[in-house]
């Protein structure tokens, strides 16, 4: 038996399944070769690196993570098809009408990959772009922004993300 305790067996095995889970969905195939290759590659930085990775393995393996993280993937996507269909639009007007603005947004979120995600959808999403991440406030260029309340900034940009990483990251 080894001296390492369970919880840092568990966190080891969850950035085991993260990092192949990257590999796999990187591959796009689950072919034996490619499989066998993430199994390698995934235990070999888990057994060289065990507690400089330990931030991606946060996500909670909980049905109900699970289902919040489907929900954030097809909420990212539908916003980024209306993003995308805004901002055409926007570019096709002659009078280009933007109101761009640096606005705050609040967060609740505390895992820092979490705060990451939220980041990252926003920058995605055309028409905005995470500058800074201070704390618990994010910094986003808005190309239209309606407001710069940062209330209403939150709730515009943020919130439809942030309600399932709180499921998925706590």
């Amino acid at each position: 038996m080894t001296d390492t305790p369970l919880p840092k067996r568990a966190a080891a095995l969850r950035l085991f399944a993260t990092l192949l889970v990257f590999w796999l969905m990187l591959n796009g195939s689950v072919a034996p070769d490619v499989l066998a290759i993430g199994v390698l590659v995934a235990g070999a930085i888990v057994l060289l690196f065990p507690g400089s990775l330990a931030v991606l393995a946060g996500h909670r393996l909980t049905p109900e993570a699970l289902l919040a993280t489907l929900r954030f993937v097809g909420l990212f996507l539908r916003e980024l098809l209306r993003a995308n269909i805004a901002m055409a639009a926007l570019v096709l007007n002659p009078r280009l009408p933007v109101a761009p603005a640096l606005v705050k947004v609040h967060t609740r979120l505390t895992d820092p990959v979490a705060r990451l995600l939220l980041a990252n959808a926003i920058s995605l999403t055309p028409g905005t772009l995470t500058v800074e991440i201070a704390g618990e406030w994010l910094y986003v260029h808005w190309v239209v922004a309606p407001t710069t309340d940062a209330e209403e900034a939150t709730r515009a940009i943020a919130a439809g993300f942030e309600r399932y990483l709180e499921v998925m990251y706590g």
